[in-house]
């Protein structure tokens, strides 16, 4: 065939295969107009699953009569008029192709009013085909109506799925919309009958709320608030409580600068922050919103804006990392910022446990270990009990004081609200392991020159990789050089790891690099050894504890870091309180 020009309709055609991939695509790409055009309100009407109609209301500041027919013109916007205009874009909506992609597809009614305007104006779309602008019936804000999705082009109709499967793609794409504006009231109804409504919510607790709606209430009541400014980069949000994952991440919510996108470089982020306080194999859940400088991030990365590309992918990982570590760190009883008690290697296990210079590679628990730090919990102070505390006291600890062990594993403690049941070997557990940590930070680092080192062979891009790469990777005490196209030598790896399998671990790391730009595997390696280690050396099962042992226990727990799971994920402690025990034992009725 000849190369030939193609028509401005097979055109937009095109674009709608990229742009309109179902009804929920139209649904997006319409409200994100809405929410750029200032609206307070958004009202979304759907007929059989967004097939026969959809039908989009808004109250922002409309579109003028002279503008009606550009709007559903190709390339057509009020976003951006230049490359630095793109360069930083803020809006949601910009490359000017939904509005003609959809009405290429679709029948298309657009009815505008402005603020200024003496009356609102519609105009049509049929096939590609504008019609003159006419005088209608409409409040300030814009109504745009799309009917018989699809009818000219039959192929893509039969790619849509049944009636209720498009809805649910619709209404995901609605939730998430309500949830990157929570200011901005959503009303979602399906043939006439209400699903969703989401009043503005501009309070922390009305915006608990609307997540409660659209997340459940188990995760509303088990999350936390975080807000946090670094450099210039903003973290708002909630996070579930490590105790609240799933088995899927379907949970996980992304917004930066209020788009809704996937990226793995935030995903593998905030999976690095709950490396040790999730079972393997389960998810977080959250729902975050980033804000950065427009300037630092691509938005015009995919079609469809679902994907964005940051120019500075490391240090978004860092902060975004670090944010959400720092508010995990307070998951503890009470939920106070005590300052832990600071500790070093000396001083995790008492004089005469164990060889300083052996204990970091020993791998069977010790008994001595174990008896110096119980002996180390006796020497602490003896706490008194909640009945001899005065009744209006404010004193008595989170977790109360105990008052029995229950058969070798359980610690019971009353509190001011009730019962408090603790394990005692996930609690000390997590005491120990976070003392470990913080013997073996990075200030005592120490590298371990392999006797022979090891060649390893890679594809070259990988070999590129490690060489672009070297110095971050000796900073974390790995010492990898290039030996050819497809090959490198391991000289030198932490001395925590130096019984490790070190090609696993250099595959892993290269893995982390590509994916996400940044590499947490060594650190999270040492961590793994440190938690066998603390496993190892923690209270075990069918232990006698005193009484002024399990307290010195609880008191630790209370100013410990992440103490509310031990560092595989399990709980640590929970609570009965009275008016539940009450309604056990049926006391009162």
């Amino acid at each position: 065939m000849p190369i030939e020009q193609l028509p401005d309709h097979l055109i937009n055609q095109i674009a709608a295969g990229e742009v309109v991939e179902r009804p929920a695509s139209v649904i997006k790409e319409l409200v994100e107009n809405s929410l750029d055009a200032g609206a307070e309100t958004v009202l979304i009407d759907v007929l059989a699953g967004g097939q026969k109609l959809i039908r989009i209301r808004d109250d922002g500041k409309g579109i003028d009569k002279q503008e009606l027919a550009l709007a559903l013109s190709r390339y057509a916007t009020s976003k951006i008029s230049s490359l630095d205009d793109l360069e930083a874009v803020a809006s949601l909506g910009f490359r000017g192709e939904a509005l003609p992609s959809i009405a290429s597809v679709a029948r298309l009614t657009l009815c505008s009013r402005t603020a200024n305007g003496d009356s609102a104006w519609q105009v049509e779309a049929d096939g590609g085909d504008i019609s003159a602008a006419k005088p209608a019936p409409h409040p300030q804000g814009t109504t745009v109506e799309v009917h018989d999705l699809f009818y000219n082009t039959p192929a893509r109709r039969r790619f849509l799925r049944t009636e209720r499967t498009e809805f649910s793609h619709i209404e995901k794409w609605v939730r998430r919309l309500a949830l990157s504006r929570p200011t901005i009231g959503f009303t979602l109804t399906h043939n006439q009958r209400t699903v969703l409504q989401t009043p503005a919510a501009t309070t922390e607790e009305s915006q608990r709320q609307r997540v409660a709606r659209i997340c459940g209430d188990a995760f509303a009541e088990q999350c936390i608030h975080i807000e946090r400014e670094t450099e210039g980069i903003a973290l708002a949000g909630w996070i579930g409580l490590p105790t609240f994952n799933r088995s899927q991440p379907d949970m996980q919510y992304w917004f930066v600068n209020g788009r809704s996108v996937t990226d793995k470089t935030l995903s593998h982020a905030v999976r690095h922050a709950y490396r040790d306080v999730l079972f393997h194999g389960r998810y977080p859940a959250y729902v975050l919103n980033l804000t950065v400088d427009p300037a630092s991030v691509d938005a015009n990365a995919h079609p469809a804006k679902h994907e964005v590309r940051f120019r500075d992918g490391r240090r978004i990982h860092g902060v975004v990392s670090q944010s959400v570590e720092v508010a995990l760190q307070d998951t503890r009883p009470g939920g106070h910022n005590v300052a832990p008690i600071p500790m070093t290697r000396e001083s995790v296990f008492k004089q005469g446990s164990m060889p300083l210079q052996s204990w970091p590679t020993q791998s069977r628990p010790s008994s001595a270990g174990v008896r110096d730090t119980l002996a180390a919990y006796r020497s602490m102070a003896t706490a008194p009990s909640l009945a001899d505390m005065p009744e209006n006291t404010t004193d008595v600890p989170p977790l109360g004081f105990a008052v029995a062990q229950l058969a070798g594993v359980y610690i019971l403690a009353e509190n001011k609200e009730g019962l408090v049941i603790v394990d005692m070997h996930a609690a000390h557990e997590r005491v120990t392991y976070e003392k470990l940590k913080k013997g073996f930070d990075d200030r005592n680092l120490v590298r371990q020159p392999l006797l022979v080192p090891e060649s390893i062979s890679v594809a070259e891009s990988e070999a590129n990789l490690i060489e672009e790469c070297g110095d971050m990777l000796a900073g974390l005490g790995l010492v990898v050089d290039r030996a050819g196209p497809g090959s490198v030598t391991v000289r030198e790896v932490p001395a925590l790891l130096k019984n490790s399998d070190v090609e696993s671990l250099l595959r892993d790391v290269l893995s982390d690099l590509s994916e996400a730009g940044q590499t947490n595997r060594i650190e999270d390696a040492g961590d793994d050894y440190l938690a066998t280690m603390a496993c190892h050396h923690s209270v075990r099962a069918n232990r006698l504890l005193s009484i002024d042992e399990m307290n010195a226990l609880l008191r630790e727990m209370e100013e410990t870091e992440r103490a509310d799971q031990c560092n595989h994920g399990r709980p640590t402690w929970t609570t009965i309180s009275m008016p539940e025990l009450d309604r056990l034992f049926l006391r009162g009725r």
